[in-house]
């Protein structure tokens, strides 16, 4: 019988002070997780980082916290060689680094999507390239993207736009990692009921996304929750559970591949 877990195994969480990464975390922990290394991005969230790995200690496990903005290639060789200095190896590597702009396209300055493409296209891709060089054998990677990519939709287009090289970078990532046993995954998310969804969107649109998915009736908000997501993102990163280059979509209680 094929058992799927975490137990004994050190993560790597960019983006993992708070909302889903800071969950992530300390579920993990919960679940056996050795140790579990918090990047967090500027002082500002800091403190959220600091109460994160409180917890993860607090249910047994090692916990260390970075701080970095990930747009250059040399903080992220630097976060990934701290990271497994800290905990002696990386086995998961989790990224939910990401940033969001709604708004229409001939409004949207080039400083505006040059900052859209440094968060979330090349962070993510040399998060990958880190994960390749530093994951072990066996180990575990996933990206945090947008169930946007699914979707035909206006004032998304620098936002769902860099996220979607990740699709092809996962892909890629899967194929080039595969022959050491990495699996390597991405996973988007609907709306979610956290402080990076509402800045975004007016009061029409946060009643839109409400109701917008088959399932919103049945969750709390009608958004996506992510105590839902964590499980997912646990099962696959989980052993005994391989499958990569995929993206998974998950909306507001509902799942396509």
């Amino acid at each position: 019988m094929t058992v799927h877990s975490i137990s004994g195994k050190t993560v790597l969480i960019a983006g993992g002070a708070k909302n889903l990464g800071g969950l992530i975390a300390t579920d993990f922990a919960a679940h056996g997780a050795e140790a579990v290394a918090i990047h967090y991005n500027t002082a500002a969230t800091r403190e959220a980082a600091e109460a994160t790995a409180a917890t993860v200690e607090a249910a047994g496990a090692k916990a260390c916290t970075f701080q970095a903005d990930l747009t250059t290639a040399a903080a992220m060789e630097t976060l990934f060689a701290d990271a497994k200095a800290a905990m002696g190896r990386i086995d998961i590597a989790i990224n939910t680094v990401g940033k969001v702009l709604k708004k229409p396209m001939i409004e949207i300055s080039e400083a505006e999507y040059d900052a859209m493409s440094a968060v979330n296209a090349k962070s993510a891709f040399f998060f990958l390239k880190e994960a390749g060089k530093h994951v072990s054998d066996q180990g575990k990677v996933c990206t945090l993207v947008t169930s946007l990519l699914g979707a035909y939709t206006p004032f998304y287009a620098s936002y769902a736009g860099t996220k979607a090289p990740v699709e092809h970078f996962t892909r890629a990532a899967s194929k080039e990692f595969g022959a050491r046993g990495i699996s390597v995954t991405a996973i988007g998310p609907g709306p979610m009921d956290t402080p990076f969804f509402y800045p975004a969107e007016g009061a029409e649109a946060v009643a839109y996304h409400k109701t917008a998915a088959a399932l919103s009736p049945w969750t709390p908000t009608g958004l996506t929750h992510i105590e839902d997501i964590v499980p997912w993102i646990r099962f696959l990163v989980s052993d005994g559970w391989w499958m990569t280059g995929q993206t998974i979509l998950v909306n507001g209680g509902y799942t396509t591949k």
